[in-house]
């Protein structure tokens, strides 16, 4: 087996948006995440708006696509 290969697992801390901070063990120095299980909406059971139409206008906004575009109506599959 080779020597100094793997990565150095080091003590890590963990933050979240809501202000949790958790401490583990791990091969990256500092990990921030948008959510967590102290708010998330299947561990408090409240319900909650959780923001994925921000990443979605992020994807548009990065592949260049304007919007929903209106696709060509579908054929019909007896086409003769």
């Amino acid at each position: 087996m080779k020597a100094d290969i793997h990565p150095k697992y080091e003590q890590t801390t963990i933050t979240c948006a809501c202000g949790e901070v958790i401490h583990i063990r791990s091969t990256r120095p500092n990990i921030r995440v948008e959510i967590c299980s102290k708010c998330h909406p299947f561990f408090t059971g409240k319900q909650k708006l959780v923001d994925s139409a921000g990443r979605v206008e992020k994807f548009m906004k990065k592949y260049g696509q304007k919007g929903t575009q209106a696709t060509a109506a579908p054929r019909d599959s007896q086409e003769g």
